[in-house]
């Protein structure tokens, strides 16, 4: 018992620190994994052996894995998607095995051997490329859309390669009975779970939600999982089918994101586990010894595997463009690349030295896959001569909408948040231009005679292209962070002085938003919360006077830019915002006091008032610093109540 803790508290001090280490590089958290095993099992350090009971454990991280692809697994979207998923999909798969067929008969491997080698390198990595998709606002692109449609079609073919790569290891003349019996069986169960089991899942998970038990219902999540695994497992199945069909019964239920949520801790422990499992297997001394070997199958990987999906994506109309892209995307392995090696291994498949420099070409190859989208574009632009006319057409339909604007407000992304927003600027008569990724709805919008242009606001030509130098605001209306930081720093470049406000789908992102450089940040949930609590506060009765100043109230206190108002000589001295603090401008002439003084020596804040910006040369700088130095011309933007600001202003332009 003692040594077990001990080798807990080992792997949970490696993991901790390893895989911290990779997210803090924006690597992903896999290879820590892969790393940690690879470090403390018996072809290295030798303190943890690869045990029945740890493997055993680990094969429940595939089971949740698995489960996982199953809630995702959707009929509808399948359908809509079927061109790209069946069709690109299944050409990438199955050109990748065929490819590998073809160069192990070459090299004299066994035909099994080479199509388990074919099916592992085939696989891309669902977890890395999802995300870089979407930090990249590229999802709605046509190589997005096409990258993942592969890769749901990836997910779908690990079922039966998982079902096959076993039997592989059978005498040819008993394969094809060993096959058939599988997929016999694959299909009662298959046809039995999706005939009577959503009716029969729906009504359970109906019966367990009304106990209205959140550990009712983790347990039932629990016992529908492994249970399906159990049953898939008792007919001669892997478990992970089982599991597979657990998600899609749960998937078409309103209980699937729940399912979902409950299930994450669950799923990325044990996987973790699973990969720390993977990489005890890895003997480092040996990779090292065939190196050449490790960095002739990973160019290979790379080159081949993005040659036959850029060939399938122009079999299927793309451009060369898009082709290109989506090449190299896909072209580096993935996780479930491991997950069959696992059973590769089992079966011993493949000799021992292979397995281990495929494994390496793997754990490389997602390394350096964000690196390869990172420089795609470059890529592209250097060898598809077509992407210049291409990008250029596209400049000159946004310069187009622009032309004859100024003073107009450029909004990023053109989602929901955005086409509010646009409505909003209409009716109050300011112009606007929307640059948006998703052409669909740029071409819907556009009919409909909205001022929405196709383009990436995170580049240098198509920001200037949209006016920049000649607008008054710039609006990011998406939530993701980094693709907002990265348009940010972008149009700083270009317009320093430009007032950004950006949406924030969380309070956690507004300090890092707010020092990148953002005039405001608009946090989702603190402005949800304020019309929630009108509606509740209205319905009762509150007077909608009282509920419209605590609003006011309360977003003076959030915003910079709502703190104060303008005095005017329609506003009553002793109304309601009598006591609110109020701006005064003050413009300091030649001889002025405050000329050539720092904002913190002139000392207004003793007297309680702040400066909410200066305006130099029609140049306006938001809240100021202490350090910030006065000039003849500027105007000073003062907040503070009545009586206070008037002294104020006296220090300012000379006098007590």
């Amino acid at each position: 018992m003692h040594n077990t803790l001990e080798l807990v508290l080992l792997l949970l001090a490696a993991c901790v620190v390893v895989v911290a280490v990779f997210r803090s590089l924006s690597l992903p958290p896999v290879l820590g994994y892969l790393l940690v095993g690879a470090g403390v099992g018996p072809h290295a350090l030798d303190l943890v052996e690869a045990s029945d009971g740890a493997s055993h454990l680990a094969e429940f991280g595939v089971v949740f894995l698995m489960f996982s692809i199953g809630l995702e697994f959707s009929l509808p979207r399948l359908f809509a998607m079927k061109r790209i998923v069946f069709g690109l999909g299944a050409a990438q798969v199955l050109g990748s095995l065929l490819f590998t067929m073809l160069a192990g008969a070459i090299f004299g491997l066994e035909w099994g051997a080479s199509f388990a080698l074919g099916a592992t390198l085939a696989m891309s990595s669902t977890a890395i490329l999802s995300k870089l998709l979407s930090d990249r606002l590229e999802l709605d692109r046509p190589h997005g859309r096409e990258t993942i449609g592969v890769l749901l079609f990836q997910d779908i073919a690990v079922v039966p390669l998982l079902i096959l790569i076993p039997a592989l290891s059978q005498p040819a003349g008993e394969l094809a009975g060993t096959l058939g019996i599988a997929a016999l069986k694959a299909a009662v169960l298959l046809a039995l779970v999706l005939v009577a089991g959503q009716r029969v899942m729906r009504w359970w998970f109906t019966v367990v939600a009304r106990r209205r038990s959140g550990e009712l219902f983790m347990l039932n999540v629990l016992l529908i999982t492994l249970g399906l695994a159990w049953l898939s497992a008792a007919v001669g199945l892997s478990l992970a089918l089982g599991a597979f069909l657990a998600g899609m019964l749960i998937s078409e239920t309103e209980y699937r994101y729940q399912v979902e949520e409950d299930i994450k801790p669950f799923r990325d422990v044990l996987l973790g586990l699973f990969f720390v499992t993977v990489g005890m297997f890895l003997d480092v001394g040996l990779i090292m010894a065939n190196f050449a070997a490790v960095l002739g199958l990973l160019v290979g990987l790379l080159v081949f595997k993005g040659v036959i999906v850029f060939a399938a994506s122009r079999a299927f109309g793309s451009s060369s463009g898009t082709a290109l892209r989506t090449a190299l995307w896909l072209c580096a392995g993935g996780e479930f690349g491991f997950v069959l090696i696992s059973h590769i291994d089992d079966v011993s498949l493949i000799p021992e030295a292979l397995l281990q420099v495929t494994v390496a070409a793997l754990v490389l190859s997602m390394l350096v896959a964000p690196l390869i989208v990172q420089l795609s574009d470059r890529l592209v632009l250097r060898f598809v001569a077509s992407e210049w006319l291409q990008r250029s057409m596209e400049l000159t339909r946004v310069a187009a909408q622009t032309m004859n604007t100024s003073k107009h407000i450029i909004v990023c992304g053109y989602g929901r948040s955005g086409q509010y927003m646009a409505r909003f600027m209409e009716q109050e008569n300011v112009s606007y231009v929307a640059l948006d990724l998703d052409p669909e709805r740029v071409r819907e919008a556009g009919a409909a005679g909205d001022t929405v242009v196709y383009g990436d606001a995170a580049r240098h030509e198509t920001l200037m292209a949209a006016g920049i130098m000649r607008a008054s605001a710039l609006v990011i209306s998406f939530g993701e962070v980094e693709a907002a930081l990265r348009v940010m720093h972008r149009a700083h470049l270009l317009r320093p002085d430009l007032p950004i406000v950006v949406r924030a789908s969380d309070e956690k992102d507004m300090a890092r938003l707010s020092h990148a450089g953002a005039t405001e940040v608009v946090p989702e949930a603190f402005e949800s919360s304020i019309i929630l609590a009108s509606h509740a506060l209205a319905l009762i009765g509150v007077p909608l006077n009282r509920i419209v100043r605590r609003i006011r109230d309360i977003r003076n206190q959030r915003y910079a830019l709502m703190r104060g108002f303008f005095h005017g000589a329609s506003d009553a001295a002793d109304g309601p915002d009598a006591n609110q603090a109020r701006l005064r401008s003050v413009t300091l002439p030649g001889g002025a006091r405050a000329v050539g003084m720092t904002i913190g020596a002139i000392g207004l804040g003793e007297i309680g008032v702040g400066v909410s910006a200066v305006r130099r040369r029609n140049i306006r700088g938001l809240s100021p610093g202490p350090e910030t130095q006065l000039e003849e011309g500027d105007v000073v933007v003062l907040i503070g109540i009545q009586a206070d600001l008037e002294q104020a202003e006296r220090r300012l332009l000379g006098g007590a």
